[in-house]
């Protein structure tokens, strides 16, 4: 009896124990322009939204994380330090209790300063 007991209660915790050990599942994705880059602090901040709606959206960006140009199509691996401020990102990330953690970054394009003219 008492050996049936331990297999019960083993069964019941032990799936709870793998759950919790499972990594953290990215959440959400930002697609905007970069405002700043900080090298030394591996960290990015997006601007994005629609409209007047705008935020920013800063994120840690640890050394592990693939960043990428999708440049012809390629997308070419490219190190924290290339993303510049005007660059269009698509960031996939999750939320911890430190902040917001990039998993993927894509650069998507650049953005241009143009000049509007009018009739």
């Amino acid at each position: 009896m008492y050996r049936l007991t331990l297999l019960s209660l083993a069964s019941l915790i032990a799936p709870l124990a793998l759950a919790a050990q499972q990594p953290t599942v990215p959440h959400d994705s930002v697609r905007g322009a970069v405002r700043a880059v900080d090298v030394r602090a591996r960290t990015l901040e997006v601007t994005t939204g629609v409209g007047f709606a705008l935020r920013v959206v800063r994120l840690q960006v640890p050394a592990s994380v693939p960043i990428s140009d999708r440049k012809g199509g390629q997308g070419e691996p490219i190190k924290l330090a290339a993303l510049k401020p005007g660059d269009v990102i698509r960031a996939v990330f999750g939320g911890r209790p430190t902040g917001f953690v990039a998993y993927t970054i894509e650069r998507v394009g650049r953005m241009e300063a143009g000049v509007e003219s009018r009739p």
